[in-house]
């Protein structure tokens, strides 16, 4: 979908400015609003938007990123299955890079390990097709924006009977570390710009919690300057107004109960669990896992042997994804963490808020 011109339109986006700088000096106090999607963090540090509020609003950037999330044992399973005989490990090529306990999946592949870069699960599906003899094992990452596809994949290979072609869950949904989020003692959020791609797939309402639980409000919003600015705006006037509710500020795309086909497809072959997070632990229900009855296709189930799991040494990756601190408050960033060499998962994935901040706003004096 083409993006309506005034999205871009520096006149709009000035009269937004002058708008928020407006009702900030109403709200009387300093807001901390959060983003929670990767693709918003780029955008947000690549138009500059951070720079452009008054001095009385901080936006900080949430666990968006799905690679950067994702624990180092996920990839230290990776590349023990990889290790096995008859095995190739297919992945997103945003993952080869992560470093695990030990290693990384590119580290792994320069030494001849059968790991393989897929554009999608249906190219690990079609790998799997080609070579019956061989177990094909698809590294299942991402938030509820793949989660179908992942599922679609399955559905072929259960109805072509292609035995070879394995699921590694990693898919988490967003919710639940919204939650975890507005109880973390250590960070007060007073508004939260809901992810867009996501709330494409889940619709807005799944977020209702956070304003009627816990009195924060959110906005859905798109990707555009003037998109991310009216939200601003938008969760100002809320926190102004003491009272919270969820606002949907990208009805172009975005519904209240978002795409059914596809939930239904994804609940059909896989259920909620707990599962780990980077920087958080783990969080109830945040996870999805194949159902028993595919209990076949689930490569966690494989006996392989693993090392103790540990973050690279100095890396603050997780108080970034919570919000507790800035990029520039790692010691590691700008210096031995850079995208060319980088340390942790933040500067390593396209959407992490490390390579976004490295990228866009390390000269600027960003934060505040």
């Amino acid at each position: 979908m083409s993006e309506a011109p005034e999205l871009r339109d520096p006149k709009t986006i000035a009269g937004l400015i002058r708008e928020i700088a407006t009702v900030s000096e109403g709200v009387g106090r300093k807001v901390t609003l959060m983003e929670v999607c990767g693709t918003h963090t780029h955008a947000v540090a690549a138009a500059g938007l951070r720079q452009m509020l008054p001095p009385g609003v901080r936006l900080i950037s949430g666990p968006g990123c799905p690679v950067c999330v994702t624990p180092v044992d996920f990839l230290d399973r990776a590349l023990a299955l990889a290790d096995l005989d008859a095995t190739t490990v297919c992945t997103f090529g945003d993952l080869m890079r992560v470093p695990s306990s030990l290693s990384s999946l590119e580290k792994a592949h320069a030494t001849g390990k059968p790991i393989e870069i897929v554009y999608s699960p249906r190219d690990a599906l079609l790998l799997a097709r080609e070579n019956p003899d061989r177990r094909v094992v698809f590294l299942g990452i991402g938030f509820e924006t793949t989660a179908p596809t992942i599922a679609a994949a399955v559905a072929e290979a259960e109805a072509d009977g292609v035995d070879n072609f394995l699921i590694l869950p990693g898919n988490k949904v967003m919710p639940p570390p919204m939650r975890a989020l507005v109880e973390d003692r250590e960070l007060k959020v007073d508004g939260f710009l809901l992810p867009g791609h996501v709330s494409v797939l889940t619709g807005w309402e799944c977020f209702r919690f956070l304003a009627e639980d816990y009195g924060v409000p959110g906005a859905v919003v798109g990707f555009s300057p003037a998109d991310v600015m009216r939200g601003v705006a938008d969760l100002l006037r809320q926190v102004r107004s003491d009272k919270a509710e969820i606002t949907n500020l990208y009805s172009r795309v975005v519904s209240s109960q978002g795409n059914q086909v596809a939930a239904r497809l994804v609940d059909h072959y896989f259920e909620p669990v707990a599962t780990s997070w980077r920087g958080f632990g783990e969080i109830p229900d945040s996870g999805l896992g194949l159902r028993s009855r595919f209990a076949h296709r689930d490569a966690s189930r494989i006996e392989v042997e693993l090392p103790s799991p540990h973050e690279p040494l100095g890396c603050a990756c997780g108080d970034v994804l919570r919000g507790v601190i800035d990029p520039p408050e790692c010691a590691l960033f700008g210096t031995a963490c850079q995208p060319a060499t980088p340390v942790g998962a933040c500067m390593v994935s396209s959407e992490g808020t490390c390579a976004a901040w490295y990228r866009h706003e390390r000269l600027t004096g960003a934060t505040k």
